[in-house]
């Protein structure tokens, strides 16, 4: 029988993740072969708590990871893939929006053959904001990650061992779960899921983390955006030829502007343009600098289990 694990990147849901936990005992109940992985990221609410007496009310089905801070979702779920001892995890967010029941339909989907079945929501239930960024970020995978025309790339998934084993072996400061599976995977699949309203709080993702996301998906994972300003120049000198061209052999019966503002104009727009470069490239080598001196993707403070294969893999 195959051991499924469901992992949850635990942050400020005290209100949500007994429920969700609660639900997913009964649902996996006929599974032997079931255990959960609970990081918290840095939780300023009760969420602790909660996970430590999820850990004792359920012995040796619950392994509890704290962090010594909040390092961001990715970086929760690589803390939370290398605890996980199963041949396939699900991941799954902490707010209640994904139903625990629908779980099942992405084992019986991986089963098929799949590295990675990404979910579908029939009506999601999230703020326009939060649809937009989503949108967004899929149009950005979709250029940057070369992502398949109409896949989601939904927080709710499953994996197998093969991409748990792939995901784990990248060590960058700032991981992009996502932007991993689709360099290392063609054998995708898609499950169409239920999707509820949030009962508490709000989403956690705030504009800053969504850019902080998009700039971890385009400029760890791909050389596009250094390609894009190199196509820029491209275009704008040969633009500048064909306009002195034109101004040499065709002398336009009317220009707004004298040859002086002109010069300032296109002097401007170069200049602009070298700064966006220059700090794009910065960009690229301060990711190079954070990397060489061993920014760490997370730091575990505390970690409770009594799955023996995890422990002999931690003394291991």
């Amino acid at each position: 029988m195959e051991k499924i694990c469901v992992l949850i990147p635990v942050y400020n849901s005290e209100k949500t993740i007994y429920d969700l936990c609660s639900s997913l005992m009964k649902v996996f109940a006929d599974k032997m072969n079931f255990k959960l992985v609970l990081v918290n990221d840095g939780s300023r609410d009760n969420s602790a708590q909660v996970c430590k007496q999820l850990y004792r009310e359920y012995p040796g089905l619950v392994t509890y990871v704290e962090l010594a801070r909040n390092f961001g979702e990715h970086n929760a779920l690589m803390a939370g893939l290398y605890h996980v001892t199963g041949d396939y995890c699900i991941m799954m967010d902490d707010d209640l929006q994904n139903p625990p029941e629908e779980a099942r339909k992405l084992i019986g989907e991986i089963l098929k053959g799949y590295d990675v079945v990404y979910t579908d929501y029939q009506d999601r239930q999230d703020p326009l904001l939060r649809k937009l960024g989503s949108y967004l970020n899929d149009m950005v995978a979709g250029i940057v990650l070369k992502k398949p025309a109409g896949l989601y790339l939904s927080s709710f998934k499953i994996i197998n061992r093969f991409l748990i084993n792939e995901i784990i072996k990248y060590d960058g400061q700032s991981p992009y779960i996502d932007g991993i599976i689709l360099r290392s995977t063609n054998r995708i699949g898609s499950v169409e899921v239920n999707h509820l309203s949030r009962r508490h709080g709000q989403s956690g993702y705030t504009l800053a983390k969504l850019v902080s996301l998009w700039s971890s998906m385009a400029l760890n994972f791909s050389l596009i955006p250094l390609r894009i300003i190199g196509l820029l120049g491209v275009l704008l000198t040969s633009g500048s030829l064909a306009f002195a061209a034109h101004r040499r052999f065709f002398d336009p019966p009317f220009d707004p502007l004298t040859d002086l503002e002109w010069v300032m104009v296109v002097q401007l727009f170069l200049i602009g343009l070298l700064f966006f470069g220059i700090a794009l490239l910065a960009e690229y080598v301060g990711r190079m600098y954070l990397f060489i001196n061993r920014q760490p993707q997370y730091i575990v403070r505390e970690v409770l289990s009594n799955d023996q294969a995890l422990l002999n893999k931690i003394q291991g």
